[in-house]
């Protein structure tokens, strides 16, 4: 059960993440900030979650390796 509520939760920040991102690069103006905000949010949430089954350090990592790409953690 752990496995799969993680994976789902993983798939979450993915898809958050992604709307916020294109939340940026959108073309209405209106309201773009409240939509960055609510998928922003959600994503705590989620990552709120996924420290609760597997830790703080471990859900950050899981984290990072799900919302940007290898190239991008290694320039940060």
């Amino acid at each position: 059960m752990q496995r799969s509520e993680v994976a789902r939760l993983l798939q979450q920040i993915k898809d958050e993440y992604e709307s916020a991102a294109l939340g940026l690069t959108g073309i209405a103006q209106t309201g773009r900030h409240q939509f960055i905000t609510r998928h922003m949010e959600n994503m705590g949430q989620a990552h709120q979650a996924l420290q609760g089954i597997v830790g703080t350090e471990q859900a950050t990592i899981l984290l990072a390796e799900t919302v940007w790409s290898p190239e991008e953690r290694a320039s940060s």
